[in-house]
């Protein structure tokens, strides 16, 4: 999942950004209410969470303003209103689900994916569950990767880092997108990271076969094709 965590509590949302990292998803935040709603205007994200009492914008305005606009990203409300009445005015106001303070993580996580999941299985343009390309299949439910039939053992990181590549088969994927949609907007864009996972992914999917999925386009970034790329 990609997710944003809108939260003013700087300590809360360090928290949260490294508990869903480590549980393989990538997770951006805000500060506040107006950051927040610029953020979750662009779309990209599964999953918005919203803590209610936010500075410069309300967590309750902010979501009667996005849903507005048309933006129909899952939300799931944090706040330390826990009332029947707080749940119906945040659900009213547009959120999807409404979790009281102190919550435990693993709640939160499942929720989350609840939330994700219900969107990819009512959206009409719902991705797809598996990738396949040549004889490279990715399983977005299971978490299982296989080529010719043997299964391909990849680390969280690394699966993200191959279904963003086929989800984009044959096109040029640059260093800048996988930074934005694998990893998060704070990485040094000059950092060596995305090498060192691509060349530790093609290591893993081309041991034993004799043609390359994963194909370096100079200057440009990547791309991953079914056909061996011959030079001219």
């Amino acid at each position: 999942m990609r997710l944003l965590i809108i939260e003013d509590d700087r300590e809360a949302v360090a928290y949260l950004v490294k508990a869903f990292r480590e549980a393989g998803h990538v997770a951006d935040q805000a500060l506040d209410g107006l950051t927040g709603y610029a953020l979750a205007q662009e779309g990209a994200y599964d999953v918005l969470i919203v803590d209610r009492m936010l500075p410069k914008l309300d967590g309750l305005s902010l979501i009667r303003s996005l849903r507005e606009q048309q933006v129909d990203t899952p939300v799931l409300i944090l706040s330390a209103l826990g009332q029947v009445d707080d749940r119906v005015k945040g659900l009213r106001a547009g959120g999807d689900d409404y979790l009281p303070k102190p919550y435990a993580f693993s709640e939160l996580l499942a929720r989350t994916e609840v939330l994700a999941r219900r969107r990819g299985a009512g959206a009409a343009s719902a991705e797809a569950t598996s990738y396949r390309v040549g004889d490279l299949e990715l399983d977005r439910l299971s978490h299982r990767v296989s080529r010719a039939g043997q299964e391909v053992p990849l680390q969280p990181r690394e699966f993200r880092l191959l279904e963003y590549l086929m989800r984009h088969a044959g096109q040029v994927v640059t260093r800048t997108m996988l930074l934005e949609h694998v990893w998060d907007y704070h990485f040094d864009p000059q950092t060596n990271v995305i090498d060192v996972h691509v060349s530790r992914l093609r290591a893993k999917l081309d041991k034993g076969f004799p043609t390359p999925m994963i194909h370096t386009v100079r200057g440009a970034g990547y791309m991953l094709r079914a056909e061996e790329t011959r030079a001219p």
